[in-house]
């Protein structure tokens, strides 16, 4: 079992950068990958970026490509995402997710084990 915490999300304005962080409970934190993903009313939640278990490997949407950064730190058991150049239409609420499954990086919502409660994150023109 692996509990998931977002925090750092908030208003900032266009151009704007913010951190945001997945703090996580569980010894076995490192084994999991951990996603990002995002959400707006009336919408699918979408893949945002994700991170091997290992840290060695990530993969990013095309919408935040280049402007987005995930990390992890497995000695705080804890995962980031770094968003820079912030534009209006990156304002969702942002979840991170765990993947219980050994050795993946996926893009679907669906394989994911667990989730967080979400921080808002939203950005003015």
């Amino acid at each position: 079992q692996v509990q998931l915490v977002e925090s750092g999300g908030g208003l900032v304005q266009a151009g704007g950068s913010l951190r945001l962080s997945c703090a996580a409970s569980g010894r076995t934190f490192n084994i999991y990958a951990i996603g990002w993903f995002r959400q707006v009313p009336g919408k699918e939640r979408e893949f945002v970026a994700v991170v091997r278990s290992s840290g060695g490997s990530t993969s990013y949407a095309d919408s935040v490509k280049g402007r987005f950064t995930i990390s992890r730190d497995n000695t705080k058991n804890t995962v980031y995402l770094q968003m820079n150049s912030l534009k209006p239409e990156d304002t969702a609420v942002y979840y991170c997710a765990a993947d219980r499954a050994i050795g993946t990086m996926s893009r679907n919502k669906d394989a994911y084990d667990y989730w967080g409660q979400g921080t808002q994150v939203t950005v003015s023109s």
